[in-house]
Parts: structure tokens; sequence; C-alpha cells
């Protein structure tokens, strides 16, 4: 228990040095935000905010490096986002157990946006650029008991046309097993830290912070998990009312005025997930986010925008999951993730 202690000294430690300079904003006003989208087909399957899923997908420390755990160790999983509009995102994680250093999980997460058609002032093309973002990160974690500690310490670099910003960021995270249920709860910080080197001509940005509460839970008898989680708690109001809808007029000739409800604010908070256990090889999985609901539906449409469905499958030694997830009322993003368990492909047969 002493151990345990010290590392949670040492995690909270480094949260602090850089919790003090993160700022509660969203919509916009932050760098790296791509450090909150889900990097895997089972985060983004259970609405793309989870702090509590507990399994053998080391993708998972991406949600809270707390999930580390025995099922993880030597395994290697590559993950693989389609977006819109060509942007591509990859990820690789691998996780290993051991003596003294606690359970260790490594992380490479990288985004590319795509080549960009550059023009001078008078309308003359440059030529080409590119956009893109990656993250190198880096968990611990450590179990006594029903509890487990986890941090993760990341650099994030991002570049567009040469331009070049990098970031170093923290997330900590905790998390309480039943010994004798399926019942899980979880807390994280996520993202709190300092922007190293902004981008030329332009000064240091806010980062991505978010404070994360969830649990999960399966009853004994139902072949189903349930998750809830909120996100964004350092934060009650995270509603953007669009300055554009100001002064519209509605059916009867009257000018509209947008307005910030309280079941909207709280609403925004939550994400609902749901597994669907039909065997060990076998699993259906279904998200809601409301926030992603409510900011990327259009005026008349909502389509698909904030409902995610998604399917785990394990084929010999392979974990396969994917998960389409709504983003607009024209499309969405599609999620692969495989993962393999190394040490039983190289352990030497007698």
């Amino acid at each position: 228990m002493n151990q345990l202690l010290r590392r949670t000294a040492v995690v909270f430690a480094v949260s602090g040095l850089t919790l003090g300079a993160a700022q509660a904003q969203i919509g916009g006003q932050r760098a790296f935000s791509f450090l909150n989208l889900p990097t895997s087909a089972k985060l983004a399957g259970l609405g793309g905010v989870n702090t509590s899923s507990r399994d053998a997908d080391g993708t998972m420390l991406y949600a809270n490096p707390a999930l580390l755990n025995a099922e993880m160790d030597g395994r290697l999983a590559l993950g693989f986002v389609d977006y819109l509009a060509d942007i591509k995102q990859s990820t690789a994680v691998y996780v290993f157990n051991t003596a003294k250093a606690g359970r260790i999980g490594v992380g490479l997460t990288y985004l590319n946006y795509g080549d960009f058609e550059q023009y001078d002032p008078a309308g003359n093309s440059l030529g080409q650029f590119s956009v893109n973002e990656y993250a190198l990160s880096l968990s611990d974690s450590y179990t006594s008991g029903v509890f487990t500690l986890g941090g993760t310490l990341k650099l994030a670099g991002s570049g567009i046309a040469g331009n070049h910003s990098y970031a170093a960021l923290a997330d900590v995270g905790g998390l309480f097993k039943h010994p004798t249920q399926d019942f899980t709860v979880g807390l994280v910080v996520r993202n709190a830290g300092v922007q190293i080197k902004p981008y030329d001509g332009a000064g240091r940005e806010a980062m991505p912070l978010d404070v994360e509460l969830g649990t999960s839970i399966k009853p004994e008898h139902l072949p189903f998990r349930f998750s809830l989680a909120a996100h964004h708690l350092q934060q009650l109001d995270i509603v953007y009312l669009d300055p554009n809808q100001r002064g519209q007029l509605d059916e009867n000739g009257n000018e509209t005025t947008p307005e910030k409800k309280l079941g909207d604010k709280i609403a925004r908070h939550f994400v609902v997930g749901g597994e669907l256990l039909l065997s060990k090889n076998l699993n259906v999985r279904v998200g809601y986010n409301h926030l992603q609901r409510r900011e990327l539906r259009l005026d008349n449409a909502a389509g698909g925008a904030g409902f995610s469905f998604g399917v785990m499958l394990r084929l010999s030694q392979f974990q396969l999951d994917y998960t389409h997830a709504g983003y607009h009322a024209s499309g969405g993003a599609n999620y692969f993730t495989v993962a393999r368990n190394l040490d039983s492909l190289f352990k030497k047969q007698p």
C-alpha cells in the first residue's frame, strides 16, 4: 500500500505541474484538440468517451491509463480511422508488465489532414503543403486490491506547412473494480499540459483539458454491459450558441433569440454506451454522444450525428474491432482496430 501511495504522489505531482496552466475551454479555443478524438474502434463504439470499460483492448489507455490490466500484457494493437474529407488517423499501442515499474503502455498516434493547395496574395499557386498532428505517449499503472492508479505522459506535435508547435501533457486516472461483480468506476483528468513551443507568430494556447467520470456495469444474468460517462466536468456550461442565429424570424415573424436551457447544459456532458456480449468472441456495441448530436447537426437534419455502432470479433489469435460513428448528416467515420498477443507469437515451442 505504501508503494501505491508513493506512485499516487508522483502521478499527481506531474499532473499538478501542468494543470495550473490548463484552462477550461472548448469549441475551437484550444490547441491539440485532436487528443480528445477517440483513437480506437471500441472507444468510438461506446460514444467516444469512456473511463471504465475494462478488457484486453490496449488502445483504451488513451481513454484512461488506469484501464491498463493483465489481459493487455504482451498485446500489440493497431488502429486506423477513416474520417471525412480524406483525413486519416493511425495508432499503435503495446502493453507489457514489469516487476518493479508497474504495467507499461507505449502508444503513438498520427493524424494526417491531407495535402492542401497554397496560394500567394495574387492567387498564384505555390504548390501543396501538408497538415499533420501526432502524439507519443508513455503510460504506467499500478493495482492494489480493487483500485488501479494510472498516469500517462505525452509529447504532442503539430505541423502546418512547415510551421510546427509542440506540447507536453499528462493524463491521470483511477479505477475501482468490484472484487466479485462486473462493475467498475473510473475517473480521469486528461490532457493537462502546456504548449512548449507555439506556432511561429502566435502566442501560447490552452490545452484540451477534460475531466471525466464514468461507470460500467453488467447485470449478473444479462449479456449486456452498460456504460455511462460524463465529460468536461471542470466546466458546467459547454453549450455553444451560433451568433448567426440571432435576429432570425420564426414562422410568426417574431425575432428569435437562442437560449441556453439547463436540461441541455446537463445532457451535453453525458455519453451512453452499451455492449451486447453475444459470446466470448463476438460483441456488438452502440453509443450515443449528446454533445456531438447537438453540435454537428444541421438546422433541418441531424442524420446519424452522435450515434455509433460497432462490433468485436475474435478469430484465432486476433481481435478485430470495427465501428461506424456518425459525425454529420452527410456521413461519418470508420474505425478499425486489430490486436494480437505477441508473447504467444514469439514464444518458443518445446
